[in-house]
């Protein structure tokens, strides 16, 4: 493996993004952020701020505004919702760039083969948070299940893959070489799409209805029925931890979900201005869940 260090794009400056961006930067890696608007503005005018255990801190981090074609980075990391997902990658098209890792929520690659072709290395990222004020408040998962997810579509562990672990591992960031990344997506989703139940026709709910049971029995009721389904397709429910949620009482379920709503982050991940943005991406996931289920009976 080249000992050349790496150069990393980070395309797109949102929640996720940030974050990654955050922790390479501090590990002293060749990293760039490609923003738009007033994002880019404030991150070159004040760098990227962030929340340190309630102290605002900030940190330049090189960004820019366009991608240009010869412009070659190691590996491009794409953390955008899966709704702006084509458009990002439709941007990066001609660049040639040879790694271009999505961070994101679906439930196939089709459409994105389509327009970078073997060049993707599908992926799952490893934190959450919000963006308050242009301050970032986000954080990783401090597990291996809560890690950064990736892997080759065939499952075959690449030299692409191992070198993106050695990144991951050198900046001490929890990660996982999924070898069936597809049936992560699909029961990711599973999970990821009864977040509906908290949006409102113009946001979110509140707190107090967050954590009712009547909303709360809504979401138990479609864990169970989402994993369930995504068994009866034949594919496997990965990780075991969402295997294990399908087969909770309702109770169970709803009580865990309550105390997950009782700390402040979670709340911002769940019900926060990046939980308002993300309404778009799950109403389709939905949808497309749904439809994908289907098909296979």
């Amino acid at each position: 493996m080249s000992t050349r260090p790496h150069r990393l794009l980070i395309f797109g400056a949102g929640v996720i993004g940030s974050v990654y961006a955050l922790r390479f930067a501090q590990s002293g890696l060749d990293v760039t952020i490609l923003a738009r608007g007033k994002r880019l503005e404030t991150l070159k005018r004040d760098g990227l701020k962030y929340n340190d255990n309630g102290t605002i801190k900030q940190i330049s981090i090189k960004s820019i505004e366009k991608l240009d074609n010869d412009d070659i980075y190691d590996f491009i990391l794409v953390p955008v919702r899966y709704d702006q997902a084509e458009s990002a990658l439709s941007a990066i098209k001609h660049n040639r760039s040879k790694t271009i890792v999505t961070l994101t929520n679906t439930i196939g690659y089709d459409s994105w083969l389509e327009i970078v072709g073997d060049r993707l290395l599908p992926g799952f990222p490893g934190a959450g948070g919000d963006i308050k004020e242009d301050v970032l408040y986000a954080q990783f998962g401090s597990e291996k299940h809560q890690g950064t997810i990736f892997g080759e579509i065939n499952g075959l562990t690449t030299e692409r893959v191992k070198e993106l672990a050695q990144i991951f591992e050198s900046v001490d960031l929890h990660y996982e070489i999924q070898k069936d990344i597809q049936a992560f997506h699909i029961s990711h989703t599973a999970l990821a799409i009864v977040n509906k139940h908290f949006y409102t026709n113009d946001g979110m709910v509140d707190i107090d209805t967050a954590r009712s049971v009547s909303t709360l029995s809504k979401i138990a009721a479609d864990i169970k029925q989402n994993i369930h389904l995504v068994e009866q397709a034949g594919i496997p429910v990965i990780p075991l931890e969402t295997k294990e949620m399908g087969e909770l009482p309702d109770n169970d379920i709803i009580s865990r979900y309550r105390q997950m709503l009782s700390n402040d982050f979670i709340i911002d991940v769940k019900l926060g201005n990046h939980a308002i943005s993300q309404k778009a991406e799950i109403m389709i996931l939905d949808e497309m869940f749904h439809k994908m289920i289907s098909s296979r009976r």
